[in-house]
């Protein structure tokens, strides 16, 4: 008969976030896992298998993370463009906006080179391009189309935003959002 694990897995790779975030997957190893998560190397082994597995493991808890905050979201913003803009805002990571879109990239190669994450990448891509959709149109066809273009912009705008920081990243993102409506002919005021 196995241990019983003396850490939930959920609350592993949540311990295991910030390690992973501080030097990127590449610097990830059992022995700086070890330290973050409280639990001994060979513990990590036994739970994981291999230091690639475990990076996956925690950057797909992530993605649970975010899908499950973009539902909360899309639950609890008016359909409106003024909703849609106020979902993406929400979604800027606040005081880590600076990582987001620096060493947060990191993270985001990893997503990209595995197939894995990069599926879960696509589907969170999705499902945020729905939830923005349907505040911006009623043809389900057209409200797609808007949809991933306005999430195209939100990413933009913090990239933009990371080069110029002349405001605040949510103050950014606001005003691109707003433009992009007014020159898409969406009406932002609702």
């Amino acid at each position: 008969m196995g241990r019983r694990k003396t850490v939930s897995d959920i609350a592993l790779l949540d311990r295991l976030l910030p390690a992973l975030q501080d030097g990127g997957p590449a610097e990830l190893s059992f022995s700086k896992a070890s330290n973050a998560a409280g639990l001994s190397p060979a513990s990590l082994v036994q739970r994981f298998g291999t230091r690639d597995s475990m990076v996956v493991a925690v950057l797909s808890r992530a993605w649970d993370r975010l899908t499950a905050t973009t539902v909360e979201l899309d639950a609890e913003m008016a359909p409106t463009p003024r909703g849609a803009i106020e979902l993406l805002v929400r979604l800027i990571p606040g005081d880590e906006a600076d990582y987001a879109v620096g060493d947060g990239l990191l993270l985001l190669h990893e997503d990209v080179r595995n197939p894995v994450l990069r599926a879960r990448g696509a589907a969170w891509g999705a499902l945020l391009a729905t939830a923005l959709g349907r505040r911006l149109a009623e043809e389900r066809e057209e409200a797609q189309r808007l949809g991933w273009q306005m999430a195209s912009v939100w990413q933009g705008a913090l990239i933009w935003w990371a080069f110029t920081r002349d405001t605040r990243a949510e103050d950014a993102v606001k005003r691109s959002l707003e433009d992009w409506c007014q020159s898409v002919g969406v009406s932002n005021d609702a």
